[in-house]
Formats: C-alpha cells, structure tokens, sequence
C-alpha cells in the first residue's frame, strides 16, 4: 500500500474518488447489516467520505481508518464538529461524540485500540489496493474487527482497458481473500453511468460478507 501516493493525491486535491453525496447503495442497502441504534460501523480507507455524516445522523457510531491527516481534519470540518486530538501507538486517533478515526496506517490499528465493531462498510478500500496487497488487508480488517459483516462495494471491468485505482475486484477474488472467514452475497449489480473514469464499461457491485 503506497502511502506516499494517497497523501499526495490528498496535498495535490486530486481526489475524483470523493464523492459529494451520500453513495445511494449505502442508502439502499444499509439495512443488509442488521444493525440497531448505536451500533459501531467501521470504515477502512475512509477519507472525507459524507456517508459519515449519514450513518451519525441516523444513530449509529462511527470509526473509521485514514492515511491523510488533511482528510481527516476536512471531514470534521464538513461535520462541523471539533475533535479531539490523541496519540494511539503510530497512529493518531480524532474523536468527538459518536466518531473515532485513526490517522495512519490500517496496519498499525489494533483490535485493542479500535474496540469492538458490529459491521464494515468498505465503499473504497478495497478497490484501492493492488493484487498483492489484498490478502493482508483482508486479513488484517477480519482480524481487528472479529470478522464482523460487511458491506463491501467492488468495481468489475476489464482490467486491461484502465489500470486502477479503484481496481476490478470480481467475486473470484473476493473468495481467494475472504473465503476462510465469510459467505457471500450479491445484492445489487449496476452499470457504472457513463463508465469508470468516463474511460471503460463497469459494474458496481454490492456485496454482503457474513
């Protein structure tokens, strides 16, 4: 995972992957994890992300796991909200009333530190990763939540027409990551409006691992 590029991606403002809007597939599926008021939902990779704001405003806590410190600080910005600052081992944690995001590396979070989690919701994480990174992220992200459900969200196209990020991430891969700990399910199957980076045909698909 190249943290160098998706902080300078963040310092340069090149981030086309923020979306200005709540993802309306959280919208339509959020109810896919089962979860009740105040329940924890962890976000990987999270960024500035305004799903945040919509998961807070309908009762459930949020944590969540950043490279970019601009991100992070931009995000309770937009919540207009002043977190506080602190130190967690390599990683620095910002929190406010229902909210905790570690600035660092997804890495260094621990199942100690980040405490319990009742459900994922990857929009952008793992589409984001190369080939090889794959496995030990989805690893890692099983480990330190206790293998809690997800809602995950992968792009499919041919991968030889656009080189990612986000990269096609086809069911076949999520098995060769994920099959150990999870079931899969598809939920929904739609085509990317206009193309993937308005270059290549794509699927969006809604997966739920349970």
């Amino acid at each position: 995972m190249d943290r160098a590029f998706w902080i300078d991606k963040w310092q340069a403002n090149e981030i086309g992957f923020h979306k200005a809007d709540v993802n309306p597939m959280l919208l339509a599926h959020i109810n896919q994890l089962g979860l009740g008021d105040g329940c924890r939902v962890f976000l990987p990779l999270c960024g500035k992300t305004r799903d945040i704001g919509w998961l807070l405003s309908r009762g459930y806590r949020v944590c969540g796991a950043e490279f970019s410190v601009l991100a992070v600080e931009q995000l309770f910005t937009n919540l207009g909200v002043e977190p506080t600052r602190k130190k967690a081992g390599a990683l620095t944690r910002f929190s406010a009333n229902g909210i905790e995001i570690f600035v660092g590396d997804i890495f260094d979070v621990t199942q100690s530190a980040l405490g319990p989690v009742d459900a994922i919701y990857d929009r952008a994480a793992l589409v984001a990763l190369q080939w090889e990174m794959r496995g030990r992220y989805a690893a890692h992200l099983a480990d330190i939540t206790d293998h809690a459900r997800q809602l995950l969200i992968c792009f499919e196209y041919d991968q030889t027409t656009m080189n990612g990020p986000p990269f096609s991430v086809d069911e076949n891969e999520l098995r060769r990551i994920y099959a150990d700990g999870y079931e899969f399910k598809m939920i929904e199957r739609a085509d990317v409006i206009g193309g993937l980076k308005g270059r290549c045909v794509a699927d969006e698909v809604v997966w739920l691992l349970n």
